[in-house]
């Protein structure tokens, strides 16, 4: 299907509503119900239990081996960096710089997208080459630029160490030998399907709260379904559950679109995915600067009024990007609280860490 039409259908779609929306916030007075029913059309609440994972249940014990390995430095070559280094579990569940900096100090191509509800994504990494969680945690372990390590380098640190072997047998009982790389990605995805942010003012008003978000904040919800936002951005993630092209109406400067980073299209090789990406989930948006796959817009309001330029074809006036930025706040979730660890003491069999050195 060609993305850039299947977009315009969308964004048409969406323009039918309009007026129907801002209505319910005429005269002063906010019809809450009206409001909360047209975004009932959008969007879904954030739910408080962790979701089923397709072919990987989600027991405790793979849990609890899944958190150790996400705090692992040792699954790198450097014994340096973990999964937590890219995605913080205390700071929105990415870094918040522009691109990761992984082996040998060098620079990823791209901004780290959040770990918090990302089990809730059609796919992973901006340009959706991960099917899942588990094959997401396979890819940085395996890149020159991030962790710079093997599997077989992996399976021989986890094997080294007595605890870990302990932990795979409860995780994966029956399995004759389970330690394997496979598993160790399996665990990852357990855990990370616990990390949701539930109960975020926007989920309370979705669930019938009509006081928890201010004027300004019901009037930037209401401009993001009227304007086109939600064609794109909308599910439980507010986002993350479609492909759009970037630019689509007005491409943006090659600071925020550089040429030589075409999206999708590295994924699929057809034309029609040159600059696409994975729409932004906005979930706990306001803990994620700097914003796009570029990492290149540090300051909300921008990210609002670049997005309405290049996708929509719209000049929003200062007060509306203000109430559309208030309105994306509210979608702060209730971030889980994570306990860090005691990890496994290496042993004499434990791979020595590999020395970084500055790469150019």
């Amino acid at each position: 299907m060609n993305t850039t039409r299947s977009f315009v259908r969308l964004l048409g779609a969406s323009a039918l509503c309009i007026g129907f929306v801002t209505s319910a916030l005429a005269a002063d007075k906010v019809d809450n119900a009206a409001l909360r029913k047209a975004a009932g059309d959008y969007f879904e609440v954030i739910p408080s239990a962790v979701p089923a994972v397709k072919g990987n249940a989600v027991t405790h014990e793979k849990v609890e081996l899944g958190k150790m390995l996400f705090f692992e430095p040792r699954i790198s070559s450097s014994a340096l960096i973990s999964c937590n280094t890219c995605h913080n579990l205390g700071m929105g569940g990415d870094d918040n710089l522009e691109t990761s900096i992984g082996h040998g100090w060098q620079k990823g191509p791209r901004n780290s997208p959040t770990v918090f509800n990302a089990v809730f994504n059609i796919a992973q990494f901006w340009d959706g080459r991960a099917a899942d969680l588990k094959a997401q945690a396979k890819g940085p372990v395996q890149a020159g630029v991030e962790m710079a390590s093997t599997p077989e380098r992996v399976v021989t640190t986890l094997k080294s160490m007595p605890d870990y072997i302990e932990h795979f047998k409860k995780a994966f009982p029956g399995e004759a030998d389970p330690v394997t790389f496979d598993n160790m990605a399996k665990a990852i995805e357990a855990f990370e399907a616990t990390l949701i942010t539930p109960a975020s003012r926007f989920d309370q008003f979705l669930e019938g709260n009509d006081v928890i978000l201010s004027d300004q904040e019901k009037e930037g919800l209401a401009l993001f379904m009227d304007s086109g936002c939600a064609s794109c951005h909308n599910g439980v993630n507010v986002g993350g559950n479609g492909y759009y092209p970037f630019g689509v109406v007005e491409k943006p400067g090659s600071d925020i679109l550089p040429a030589n980073d075409k999206g999708r299209f590295a994924v699929t090789q057809t034309a029609d995915d040159d600059y696409v990406f994975r729409a932004g989930p906005l979930r706990n948006i306001e803990l994620t600067a700097p914003y796009f796959h570029t990492g290149k817009v540090w300051d909300l309001e921008q990210a609002v009024g670049i997005m309405a330029t290049s996708q929509l074809g719209t000049e929003l006036d200062d007060k509306s990007i203000s109430a559309i930025a208030a309105f994306l706040r509210t979608l702060t979730g209730e971030e889980p609280r994570i306990v860090y660890p005691i990890l496994p003491v290496s042993t004499h069999a434990t791979p020595k860490p590999v020395a970084m050195t500055i790469k150019n």
